[in-house]
């Protein structure tokens, strides 16, 4: 990217993420935890920070507290230097009483930080996927293309045109249809099986979107998917960016090219996680090179009292006393007592899962104190009746649903752990 470029970068964040419920009960999607200390919107924040775009607004709306806490708590710019911030942004009614209506609304009800800033280039990204970007190679395309507008695309089978906006394309790359899920759609070039997909990442040059988004709102229009890249097709220059060939330093050659997952349902979720663990996974955490930031940790480490951990990650300030954990993501202050069993899980926060219990393909969200002898993911039929389980099997446990036993919280079980205080049923 030019060094003389001035960016100005658009996150939006304000997806309900209906689809991950009850994950998303009180938490909006980009919000959700991921892996061991993550969150979903610590991706593109991480993209941009790495590619050296410092100016972000993060533009939230749906039960954005536990986001706007995490990015006070975890990205925390330079307050002394011009143009470095992460600042979030929500609703502010300034051109009447709404609510963001689409993204595009969402951009256009804040236009005012365009033209305060004048940037060169606006990007417009989303935070709802699990990824490594350069974005300083996709704007070095958008200009050596001539380009009014780029769209970052990656190829999807003809069978999934439905569930993502869709770009036909030319062999110079340039765009001459934009449909928001059609139902069915051309082939890219070169394959019979596959068309070119939005990842929903947009360079726009800032004097053409402003105009634009203007327009659109004159219109009564809000989305960029549905409403501005469509119309621009024939009035601009709209070029799809190939993030095939974006390269990240640092990569592994085991892990996948490429790597891009919407998780924006429960088994996409599930299943972009353990795309994370073994020793040749499909995504590594661990780049030095292009790191994912995640919050400040300041939790003891993690103490391990026998058992049997195979391909598991445990969070700082977890305890397992004794317990087997297979293909198991835990949080932070995660305690698994003694003969307990996690085989496929997801544990978060501040929970216990107790003496003897069994657990298997199963989400538990934070703050559960799961019972002795507890077994989960074992019963289908009794499974859905107290838990949310999805077509594939996955048993999702909602926060808070196992009440603390004897009127103490988890979180206190593992604190009393770790400052070696006697706790019930732990080290016993």
């Amino acid at each position: 990217m030019p060094a003389n470029r001035n960016v100005l970068a658009f996150v939006m964040a304000g997806g309900e993420g209906s689809r991950l419920h009850p994950l998303t009960a009180n938490r909006c999607k980009p919000a959700v935890p991921f892996n061991g200390k993550h969150r979903i919107v610590d991706f593109v924040l991480s993209n941009l920070v790495n590619s050296e775009i410092y100016s972000i607004y993060l533009l939230v709306q749906y039960k954005s507290q536990s986001l706007i806490e995490h990015v006070r708590q975890s990205w925390t710019m330079a307050r002394f230097i011009q143009q470095h911030f992460i600042t979030v942004v929500p609703p502010q009614m300034r051109n009447g009483p709404e609510w963001f209506q689409g993204t595009a609304d969402a951009v256009y009800q804040n236009i005012h930080l365009i033209e305060n800033m004048q940037p060169d280039i606006v990007a417009v990204f989303g935070a709802d996927h699990i990824y490594r970007m350069d974005v300083r190679q996709m704007i070095d395309f958008h200009i050596k293309s001539g380009a009014h507008a780029s769209v970052a695309t990656l190829p999807v089978p003809l069978s999934q045109c439905d569930q993502f906006g869709m770009v036909e394309i030319d062999d110079s790359h340039r765009i001459h249809d934009f449909k928001e899920k059609p139902l069915s759609t051309r082939p890219m070039p070169g394959s019979k099986t596959h068309a070119l997909a939005s990842m929903g990442n947009y360079i726009f040059n800032a004097d053409v979107l402003l105009t634009q988004l203007r327009k659109m709102h004159e219109n009564g229009e809000t989305d960029f998917g549905k409403h501005i890249l469509p119309s621009m097709v024939k009035s601009h220059r709209l070029v799809a960016y190939d993030f095939d060939t974006n390269h990240i330093p640092g990569t592994e050659p085991y892990e996948e090219h490429g790597y891009w997952r919407d998780v924006g349902t429960i088994d996409a979720y599930y299943e972009a996680h353990f795309d994370t663990l073994g020793a040749a996974p499909k995504f590594r955490m661990t780049n030095k090179r292009w790191p994912i930031y995640a919050s400040p940790d300041q939790a003891e480490s993690a103490q391990i009292e026998n058992g049997v951990i195979n391909r598991s990650v445990v969070g700082s300030g977890s305890i397992i006393d004794g317990a087997t954990l297979d293909h198991a993501m835990l949080r932070r202050s995660v305690l698994v007592e003694r003969s307990a069993k996690l085989e496929h899980c997801i544990i978060m926060e501040r929970s216990r899962i107790g003496r003897g219990a069994q657990v298997k393909r199963c989400i538990i969200d934070q703050d559960n104190d799961v019972p002795p002898g507890e077994r989960i993911g074992f019963d289908a039929a009794e499974d859905s009746r107290r838990f949310h389980v999805t077509p594939s099997g996955i048993v999702v446990v909602p926060a808070g649903y196992f009440k603390p036993r004897e009127g103490r919280s988890p979180f206190a079980a593992v604190r009393d752990v770790v400052r070696g205080e006697p706790c019930m049923e732990v080290l016993a």
